[in-house]
Order: C-alpha cells, then structure tokens, then sequence
C-alpha cells in the first residue's frame, strides 16, 4: 500500500497555527463572554504602599498592637464608619495544653525576674507584676475551662477614587484605632497579599496574628451596629450602617405609634404613604387626615373611601355619635367619654384657651358656662333617649343643634352660650357638623380631606373626624393605622392637644397605629402634650431639618455631635430611625410603581 508522504515540522507547526487561529476566530465570531469576563476588573496595579483596581484606589493595614484590656464594642466605630472598607479577622484556636505549657514556662520567666529584681535591691515594677498576674489568671480560668486561647489576625483594606481621598480614610480610620490604644501598620510591599487576605475568599496571607483569650475575642465582635430587620413586618429601607434591610412590625413594640418630624420637601409625605401602602399589603387598615390634598392619587390608586370635607360637599359628621359597639369595661363609660370629648371640642368650637403672656392657659369659658355647657350636653341626650345606660346607646343621638335649644332655653349662661355656638347651628360653620352622620368608611384606606375648609374651622374639622375615627375603632377592634398630618395644627390649642394625646396613649389596646406628622417641629415639641407623645410614640423617624429644629430634637432624642450635623444635611429620602432603644441612620427606597403613586414631585408626575 502507497505510505502517506509525511508531514516536516514546518508543515506541522503550520497547521497548529491554523488550528488555533480557527479557533480565535470562531470564539470571536460567537463572541464568548465568560463570568469571569463581567465580574472582573479592567486592570489591577499593584505598588508598595496601595494598589489600584480598575478606577479605584486600595490600601491594606493590619492591626499589631492592642491595651491591656478590651472594650466590648471598641471596634464598633470602624464598622459603622461613613467610608468603604473590608474588614477581615482570622480567628485560630491553640490547644489549651500548649497553651498550659507555655504559660508555665513564662510564669517562671517573669518570677525569675523579680525576684533577681529584689535581690539587686531594684524598686519594684508594677509592669512586671501585673503580667506575672495576668498570666495567673489566665492559668486558672484555662485550667477550668472558662476560657480559650486563639491566634487572631485583623485586617482593613480601604477604599477610595483617588490617593489623596485614601490617605484622608487612612488617617481617619488610625485615628479611631488610636483612640482605643489599637496600633496598626501599612502592610508595605504586601499589598497583594493584603487584598486577597481581605477578600471573601478565606485565605490568611499575610499572617500577622495575635495571641488573645475568649474575653478578648468576642470584644471584636463585628456585627454591632443596630440591626432593625425582623421575620415579619414592612420594608420601611436601607440601613445605611451596613446596608442591611429594615424589616420591621410595628405593632410588635410596646405601643405602635410613629412620630415624623421634616422640614418641607425632605420626604415625610412620601415615606407615610410608602409605609400605609406595604401596610394594606399585609392586611392593615388606614386611615388618613389629609390637610392638603396629597393622599388623593394613592387612595384612588387602591380603591380607597376618598371624603372631602367642605362647607360645601353633601359630607356630615356628628360629633354626638356613641360607640355602635364598646366592650363590657367600656360600655358603661361610653356616654361619660363623648361627653368630655365633646366638652373640648366645644372650647375649641369657641375659641380655645388662650395662653397668657407669662404663659399661662387662660380659659375660654368660666367655671358657671363648664358648669352649664356641662349640665346641657346632659340634658341634649337625655331628651333624645341616651343615658348612661348601655342599651339606650342605640338610639338617633341629637346633634349641635339640639345642644343649641337646649342652651337658649335653659337659666344662667345658657342663652349666650347658644349665641356663641349660633354660627356653627345657623350661621356661617352651618351644615358640616350640626347634621346626622352620613359617613361610612367600611374600606381599607379611607382618607378625610380638609384642605378646602377655612382655616379657623381646621382644628375643629381635626378634632371632630378624630373623634369620630376614634369611636369606630373602638366599635372594631383591627389592625389599624391613623395618619394625621400637619399635626402642628392641633397641638395649637390645648384641648385638640390634649385628646391627641389620649389617642397615643389609648391606641394600643384598641391595636391602633398612631403616625403624627409635622414640620413645624418647634411648635410641636413647644407644648408639653407633643413632648407627650413622643415619649408615647415607640417609633420615630427623623428627616432633614431646619438648623433651629436640630437643636430642639438633639436635646429630645440625645443625639450625638455627629448625627446633629447629618440631620440638617441629609439629602431627601434619608434619616434617623428610631425603634424602641434602637435607632440606624435610613435610606427610604420605593420601586418605581409605588413611586409613581406616592411621590408629590411635580417634575416627577408629569
């Protein structure tokens, strides 16, 4: 048979060229991208004293120095630093008997010391003795199994976009370890080892490792910043600490009440309609006064009981209403509650107590008109079947003007009190709250517009609906929360303060909600009822301030020097998170379709 002429090693070497050149060209033409290929940087840079990864600038330090004792918590300042880094420790632990032996051999060591110290005749040295002491105890406690021995390394690499930037972080950073009496170092011309030591990939390549006992291990515990994430409850936003997720269930604090304070513009609107909204997610009634008509496209959007309250819509409330259903510790107090309900909404009816100019609250009605405007609501009821009696509850309740007959027909001071409430039976304030109630907010979200009532008749508006929203919870007891905003308004005057308080303070038995809104925080925290309520509130969320509202709210909440300045810088969205004895600096997220139902940017609707 005919042989094959063979291949010269120039032919051969030829056709491997080929080969692989069909190759290169094929990848290149199906354009193979690996995950190698998207994660990795575009170049890498390394030097002595930092390295440069893609457009970023690195550094490594490595801890060789610490005190004698260790604060639990001290490296609580580098974790929750404002700067980027990556924190490595490397945690080995040594057999107790090698441990055992070694102690013994420096025990020995330093007794040997001291007593050639004193037979030269030598001062004593406290240094000496404390170590011989140290390594006593922990002897004993080794011996006893009280604690461990390990070999600890850690390990900082940081971060920055220029060398300047990461020489700034440097120093900042040795600043806060120098504090503590932690020493560190650059780790010169092991840079690279520095990086792959502080990467998550477990591998301890710089080997710089200090002895440390159990005690002193579990100081360096990393995870102390405030962790607000929880099994159950609603995305309320990032935790700007160490970006985790603030989960959190309101209702499972000692009472479920939120205050937010924000100067204009800042986010407060959008973070309680972010918060309502996952709320009906999860089953949640809510309940809303609007002041200025900007819950409208939310409620529409969810299918929500929009009331608009004006002297002009066809909307009633009576503020007579009792209770449909109270339980039996309520039922017999149902009538007496309404009644000193109503006893605050008529001094506000007639002006509110005024404050005097030594800051005093001087009354607006005498004792003989309390005395009279007291036995006449009495009496309104009585004539319409209603006594203190649970089963008369169920009868048509009177309304203003019954009260108005009543006065103008009874001795004393009552016919000018009924001249006094004359505008609000048949004069200008006619209508709105002197009818039977034709409201019903059988709906998950139901929210009380009062936006185009006249201002004197706002806080009067205010208390009535919360009057009345208050005698529904307590007919139905669910899950619910009550959004009041621009809460200033009521806190002007004593009586709406007052009762706004009673709400905080009752809420909880009746599993309500209470979030308190302002922005007018000096006004707020002026009354001795609004400090009230924040102490009643287990929840409150700090936006941007005005620099005059910082000071008020640093003396409240014990902020630090730091979070004092954030407050009047923080960019609109962010803020301080306070849940129970816990509180995270916050980023409030939304996606994109609860953005667009919630925000009140007007760039952002068109």
């Amino acid at each position: 048979m005919p042989k094959k002429p063979s291949l010269t090693p120039a032919e051969i070497a030829a056709q491997a060229q080929a080969a692989e050149d069909a190759e290169i060209q094929r990848a290149f033409e199906q354009g193979i991208t690996t995950l190698r290929d998207f994660i990795s940087p575009a170049s890498l840079e390394i030097h002595s004293a930092y390295f440069r990864l893609g457009t970023k600038y690195g550094r490594t330090i490595y801890i060789y120095g610490y005190p004698r004792e260790l604060m639990t918590g001290w490296l609580s300042p580098i974790i929750n630093i404002d700067e980027v880094l990556d924190v490595s420790m490397y945690i080995y632990p040594v057999d107790t008997s090698v441990v055992m032996k070694n102690l013994r051999k420096k025990v020995t060591q330093l007794e040997a010391s001291m007593s050639l110290n004193a037979e030269k005749g030598k001062i004593r040295d406290p240094e000496l003795e404390a170590a011989i002491n140290d390594a006593e105890s922990l002897r004993d406690q080794l011996q006893m199994g009280a604690q461990r021995f390990f070999r600890f390394g850690l390990y900082v690499t940081l971060w920055a976009d220029s060398l300047d930037e990461l020489n700034f972080v440097q120093h900042k950073v040795e600043t806060i370890f120098g504090q503590q009496m932690v020493f560190s170092k650059v780790a010169s011309s092991q840079q690279e080892q520095g990086l792959n030591s502080t990467m998550p990939i477990c591998t301890d390549q710089l080997q710089i490792r200090r002895n440390m006992n159990t005690g002193a291990i579990s100081t360096s515990f990393p995870f102390t910043s405030a962790d607000l994430t929880q099994e159950k409850g609603i995305l309320y936003g990032v935790n700007m600490h160490n970006n985790g997720l603030v989960i959190f269930d309101r209702f499972s604090l000692e009472n479920a009440n939120l205050v937010v304070f924000a100067k204009s513009g800042a986010g407060k609107s959008f973070t309680v309609k972010l918060e309502a909204l996952r709320s009906m997610m999860v089953g949640a009634e809510i309940v809303i006064i609007d002041p200025e008509n900007e819950y409208q496209k939310l409620c529409d959007a969810v299918g929500g009981a929009y009331v608009r309250l004006s002297l002009n819509s066809d909307v009633r409330i009576n503020p007579f209403d009792l209770p449909k259903v109270v339980d039996a510790e309520d039922a017999g107090d149902a009538l007496r509650s309404n009644l000193v309900t109503l006893h605050g909404l008529f001094r506000l009816m007639l002006g509110g107590n005024q404050v005097s100019s030594t800051g005093q609250s001087v009354p607006v009605l005498t004792a003989n008109e309390e005395a009279d405007l007291d036995q006449a609501l009495i009496d309104t009821y009585a004539r319409a079947g209603i006594t203190s009696d649970p089963l008369t509850h169920q009868s048509t309740p009177p309304t203003i003007i019954n009260l108005y007959d009543t006065l103008l027909h009874m001795g004393g001071s009552g016919p000018q009190l009924a001249q006094r409430l004359r505008k609000y039976t048949t004069g200008t304030f006619a209508g709105i709250f002197s009818q039977q109630s034709n409201v019903d907010i059988n709906n998950q979200m139901v929210v009380f517009n009062i936006r185009d009532l006249e201002d004197e008749l706002r806080p009067v508006a205010m208390y009535i609906v919360l009057s009345h929203i208050w005698n529904i919870v307590r007919a139905e007891q669910k899950r619910r929360l009550l959004l009041v905003d621009e809460a200033w308004q009521l806190m002007k005057y004593e009586d709406s303060a007052n009762f706004l308080f009673s709400l905080a303070k009752r809420a909880r038995k009746y599993h309500l909600g209470l979030t308190t809104i302002t922005q007018d925080v000096e006004d707020f925290m002026s009354s001795k009822m609004g400090r009230a309520i924040v102490a009643n509130s287990s929840m409150q969320l700090l936006l941007k301030q005005s620099p005059a509202a910082v000071d008020v709210l640093s003396d409240v909440f014990k902020l630090t020097e730091v979070e004092k300045k954030r407050l009047s810088n923080f960019p609109v969205g962010q803020g301080l998170f306070f849940a129970g004895p816990n509180h995270v600096h916050i980023q409030i997220i939304a996606s994109e379709t609860e953005e667009s139902l919630i925000t009140t940017n007007p760039n952002a609707q068109k």
